[in-house]
């Protein structure tokens, strides 16, 4: 049995016997095509099974309607709920999305950036590698007007749109909520470069918090983290424990690792939260899974990812282009639950 191939418009042309160039016109309802050609055209093109190839359409017209995803990795579910929020406004407005993964890598990073300038996405959207520190690999997108949205693990000094949460004033309500519940020796992770400063951010608050309530901030209770994985976070809670005396609370920077933390201590025969009391953040589906149920700070994660894909989209569709500003979401709270009760 002979293959199927793709139907083109030359195999439309000559069923019809038309010029190619009347079948592509009256394809995109071109006023130069009366209303009876382009409807036997579609309905001859129908049942051919013929579909338009938009690649190479977008390549001849230098736009593919693409808009690039680059982020650390997709098993996290802060980062799903990113990519649904980018996802949903991207299909309103007839733009398909590529996702492609650092896995926190600085080099794979440079290498997924180069793929996507390379396959011509219109716009592109980057949460920064952990090992990040130099975001040079980004100018290719820049210096040729292709829209840039860095969110969430946005660079300090990088002249393009940013979409990040207040992580500073979220660092201060974890770190106040374990106050009031009546913690004094509070330990805190953290994680990432100077450059992206997400986590140096929350731990200001952190400390800020301390300050404030007028308790030490210790550098034996501060620890950073390569990256933010269960397989850390276990091994900085281990360390946390040989302590004497042990903290009686944790601020943990992702629910990931706080929920290692709370595995750790039931393992040392810590009980939480009578004698551990822990707070997260992102409010991922693990949180109210683990027992006790986590605490934790909420995070917006699909609006910030509709609100990075809308900045996309107005951009490709404004003639002008409107300066770099930062859309700072600052609905985060607490969520109080038995890991840090009383």
């Amino acid at each position: 049995m002979e293959e199927n191939k793709h139907v083109t418009i030359y195999d439309i042309a000559e069923r019809l016997n038309l010029a190619t160039s009347t079948i592509s016109r009256a394809l995109k309802d071109h006023h130069t095509i009366s209303d009876k050609t382009i409807k036997k055209v579609k309905k001859t093109a129908e049942e051919m099974g013929f579909v338009p190839n938009t690649l190479a359409a977008g390549l001849r017209g230098n736009k593919t309607r693409t808009i690039g995803v680059l982020i650390p990795t997709v098993t996290q579910p802060f980062l799903s709920s990113l990519i649904s929020g980018i996802e949903i406004t991207a299909q309103k407005s007839d733009y398909t999305v590529i996702i492609m993964q650092s896995h926190d890598s600085y080099e794979e990073e440079v290498n997924m950036a180069k793929s996507l300038y390379s396959n011509r996405v219109s716009g592109v959207i980057c949460s920064l590698a952990m090992e990040t520190r130099d975001t040079a690999h980004f100018h290719q997108f820049s210096n040729n007007n292709i829209p840039l949205v860095f969110v969430d693990r946005v660079p300090k000094d990088y002249n393009t749109f940013r979409v990040v949460i207040d992580n500073y004033s979220a660092g201060y309500k974890a770190t106040k909520h374990l106050i009031e519940q009546g913690c004094i020796r509070i330990a805190h992770l953290t994680a990432g470069s100077e450059l992206g400063n997400l986590y140096n951010e929350r731990k200001r608050g952190y400390i800020e918090a301390l300050k404030d309530h007028n308790i030490e901030v210790e550098e034996e209770l501060i620890i950073n983290l390569n990256s933010v994985t269960y397989e850390d976070g276990v091994k900085a809670s281990n360390a946390l424990f040989d302590l004497n005396p042990i903290p009686d609370g944790l601020f943990a920077p992702g629910d990931i690792l706080a929920v290692s933390a709370i595995q750790t201590a039931k393992k040392r025969g810590i009980k939480v939260p009578e004698e551990f009391k822990v707070i997260g953040f992102n409010n991922d589906p693990i949180s109210q899974i683990i027992d006790p149920n986590l605490s934790t700070i909420t995070h917006p994660a699909e609006k910030m990812g509709k609100a990075s894909a809308e900045i996309i989209i107005k951009n490709l569709k404004s003639s002008k282009s409107d300066d770099a500003k930062e859309i700072t979401f600052l609905n985060t709270e607490v969520l109080a639950r038995e890991s840090s009760e009383k």
